[in-house]
């Protein structure tokens, strides 16, 4: 079987192989991407106020105490510290989901007498997500990212 095999045999296996292998990457491949979307449809806004952004965050490393992220049956339970006096009891928060822009949660809130406030479970859906938590102190910007697989 082998005997009649020659390098022009093996020429064309590779061709054929490679061009398979085009076709895989064009037609298969591309359907596992379906669900990206672009994480800010202005980021071109977004980008030039993103030194809020990394002042904010420097300024919530520097603290001494962090808001404390708890997770549980009810919801996103997010308290602060009696360090942190929030300019008039305002917080905002950001819930991004990567895949979908459509499970995005964000409100501005004012802090309970706990200084906490809870995200409830009803308006999270199971997946990952960012939590974004800004504030300011004395006009000064705080921001603190957490991590979220809510289940």
């Amino acid at each position: 079987m082998f005997k009649k095999f020659t390098w022009g045999h093996g020429v064309a296996v590779a061709l054929g192989s490679f061009i398979l292998f085009i076709l895989f990457m064009v037609l298969v491949f591309p359907n596992g991407q379906q669900g990206s979307e672009l994480v800010s449809d202005n980021y071109y806004e977004d980008e030039l106020v993103y030194q809020e952004v990394i002042d904010g965050k420097n300024n919530a490393d520097l603290l001494p105490e962090k808001p404390q992220y708890n997770q549980s049956a009810t919801g996103i339970k997010i308290d602060f510290p009696s360090t942190i006096v929030a300019d008039e009891n305002k917080v905002h928060f950001d819930l991004f989901r990567t895949d979908d822009a459509n499970l995005d949660v964000k409100k501005d809130l004012t802090l309970d007498g706990t200084k906490s406030f809870t995200i409830p479970k009803q308006v999270i859906s199971k997946g990952s997500y960012t939590l974004k938590v800004k504030w300011k102190q004395n006009k000064k910007p705080y921001q603190i990212d957490y991590d979220v697989l809510w289940k």
